[in-house]
């Protein structure tokens, strides 16, 4: 039978809409039977599913499957737990593809699906397809299908660390926010040397605590007092299906991931001299500037995990990262984001300074100010036809900007960024300046310039 899905949840790279209002069970089995005809015409024979902590996850995670398994596939359930312990599903098992059911980051009533298949998660265009497929009954359901059950939880968790470089002992406050990361957190945290306290860990998809959203900075206020409270070294937190990071340090002060980014680099850069390292547009210059100092090659691209895992692939970079706090290791490690073996780099890394550390490096940065990740609520395409009509404005006036990914605009002060987010109906914004006085100036310009297309930024 054919099916439609409500047209605001096709996002870039993955399905994400409101539970009981744009997402339904029916989407989850119709997407099954989709994607599962997808894989198999490309002559895949299995795939892994999970599901986050979400109260409307297990149902959802139903349905898929029902739908999965109709079309012919060897289905392989994971159960509930992080993002990444998926991807490891189907890199440990030689899966052909997988399937996630999460709303990453997004309100607890919102759900969705992330899909991949081999290495790559799906482009627009692919996911186009899926909703052609299901409204043109373009199936096969031979229901010849099985399902198989897997405990994979010990086997991710002792992947990522036996990464782990001994050095001093650390004391760490850990953080999953209730979110699908809490368990693992909890076993990773205990293979780890050094002192370790855990923080909202439990799975509860109520988020009862705050929000699992490290970008925020209002959900790393009860992570910034753990620490003060614990005289830690610093502070770790991961979004609601756990492949993001955010950190804090001793003084609480806030990494964003860009700096978590540098930091990565310049550690990878001390084995692999040269080597390239991949940032989105919402990243420092001076993260650009400090892995040119470490010898490093940089290359600014477009946010979102399917571009940048692409990109990786294509050019062979060893690193990759955003400023929300998703980063990728493809040395030593799949290629994928995912929080806790950042995590679990990062501390290595911290481990081996001896009397160096989180803080003083933070101290030695260049002394750049900027904005934090800025969402400003603009409805559907009107976010992207904003931006659009802004390019072309910016064009004709002979501005230094570049637009790989929205627009970025380069000035004597800094530079700012108006982009659209892939995944919620908001504007990303950001400026970063030289001076207080040159932040001002450039978050007037991006004032203006939203000003005439209709927008005010909140606040």
């Amino acid at each position: 039978m054919t099916h439609r899905f409500h047209s605001s949840i096709l996002r870039e790279y993955d399905f994400r809409g409101v539970v009981g209002e744009t997402l339904f069970e029916a989407d989850a089995l119709a997407l099954g039977q989709a994607f599962g005809t997808f894989v198999t015409v490309q002559g895949g024979t299995s795939i892994c599913v999970g599901y986050d902590g979400r109260l409307s996850s297990p149902a959802l995670e139903a349905a898929l499957v029902e739908g999965l398994k109709s079309t012919g596939l060897e289905v392989r359930r994971i159960g509930c737990g992080p993002t990444p312990m998926l991807h490891f599903a189907e890199q440990h098992t030689d899966a052909s593809a997988g399937i996630m059911v999460t709303g990453s980051h997004n309100p607890a009533n919102h759900n969705g699906f992330k899909l991949t298949v081999g290495k790559h998660s799906l482009f627009p265009e692919e996911m186009a397809e899926l909703v052609r497929m299901a409204a043109e009954d373009d199936i096969e359901t031979p229901n010849s299908g099985r399902i198989t059950e897997l405990t994979i939880l010990d086997d991710y968790v002792a992947r990522i660390a036996q990464d782990y470089r001994p050095g001093h002992d650390l004391t760490v406050v850990w953080d999953a926010g209730n979110g699908a990361a809490g368990e693992a957190m909890a076993t990773l945290a205990q293979r780890l040397p050094g002192r370790h306290i855990l923080l909202n860990e439990t799975i509860d998809g109520h988020f009862p605590a705050h929000h699992a959203d490290p970008s925020d900075p209002q959900n790393m206020e009860q992570l910034i007092a753990a620490v003060a409270q614990e005289q830690a070294d610093l502070g770790l937190a991961f979004d609601a299906d756990g492949d993001r990071l955010g950190v804090v340090d001793s003084k609480g002060r806030i990494l964003w991931g860009d700096h978590v980014l540098l930091l990565l680099a310049e550690d990878l850069l001390a084995t692999h001299p040269g080597a390239l390292i991949l940032a989105d547009v919402k990243s420092s210059q001076a993260l650009f500037d400090r892995i040119a100092t470490a010898g490093g090659r940089s290359e600014m691209c477009r946010t979102g995990n399917t571009f940048i895992k692409a990109r990786m692939m294509e050019s062979g970079a060893l690193l990759a990262g955003e400023m929300s706090g998703h980063l990728f290791f493809a040395d030593r490690y799949y290629g994928y984001d995912d929080g806790l073996y950042a995590a679990m780099r990062l501390l290595s890394r911290i481990a081996t300074w001896g009397d160096h550390n989180l803080a003083q490096w933070i101290d030695g940065l260049p002394r750049l100010i900027g904005t934090p990740e800025l969402r400003i609520p603009c409805p559907g395409e009107r976010r992207y036809q904003l931006v659009e009509e802004l390019a072309q404005r910016l064009l004709l006036q002979g501005v230094d900007m570049t637009i790989i990914d929205g627009v970025r605009v380069k000035t004597s002060d800094g530079w700012w960024l108006l982009r659209p987010s892939n995944t919620l109906d908001v504007l990303v914004a950001r400026c970063e300046a030289t001076s207080p006085a040159g932040l001002n100036r450039l978050y007037a310009a991006l004032r203006a310039e939203l000003a005439i297309g209709g927008i005010e930024i909140p606040g």
